[in-house]
Order: C-alpha cells, then structure tokens, then sequence
C-alpha cells in the first residue's frame, strides 16, 4: 500500500488504477477537501504526492467503507484528522494481513 508509492509524483492515471476511483470523482474531492491539493505541471497535468494518495484513501474510506455524506466525511477529517489516519492505517494494515494469509491458504491448498 504505502510502500508501493515509490515515485515523487502521479498523474491522475496513475492515482486511477492506485485507487480504482473514477478520475472525476478525484478532481471533484479536490474541489471540496482542502486537505487535498495536487500540485500541477505547466501544462497543468495534476501531479499528485504519496501524501495526496494517502489523503484520498482516507477520504475513500471515510464515504465508501463507512459511508459518510460528502460534509460528514469533510467534518470528521476536520475535527479527527489524526484518529482518522491512524484507524484507516490499521485497516489497511489488516487487509494486508488478511491478503497474505489467503494467498498462503491458497498456495497450501494448491499443494494438496
């Protein structure tokens, strides 16, 4: 997750197949996170940071995994910010392990 971020910057292509959002759901957070703002080129491609990447996951687990309103998800960043990355960090870890554990089941199952 974290660790696959090796590069500076992404392009919104890049950010697409990160997250699987849509590219217009990304640049319409922009407009209503000010947590989330990607830098642009001259020709002005987004180019956004592993940090902009981990602001929209938080941001995706906020409305998608718990289901927050648009103004929940952007009030709760607000006022928990900290507690909210550090929970989302949890889960992610989790997955992770959960992800992991299958693929070992799997390829135990495959030996069988």
């Amino acid at each position: 997750m974290a660790d696959e971020l090796t590069k500076r910057y992404y392009r919104i292509s890049d950010v697409v197949e990160l997250l699987g959002l849509p590219a217009s759901t990304i640049r319409y957070w922009e407009s209503e996170f000010p947590a989330l703002r990607p830098k642009r080129s001259q020709g002005g491609v987004r180019l956004y940071t592993p940090s902009d990447i981990e602001v929209l996951r938080v941001i995706r687990f906020l409305i998608k995994d718990k289901g927050l309103t648009m103004q929940g998800a952007r009030e709760h960043m607000k006022r928990n910010r900290l507690i909210v990355n550090k929970r989302h960090e949890v889960i992610r870890r989790l997955q992770k392990i959960r992800n992991q554990l299958t693929e070992l089941l799997e390829s135990l199952e495959q030996r069988r």
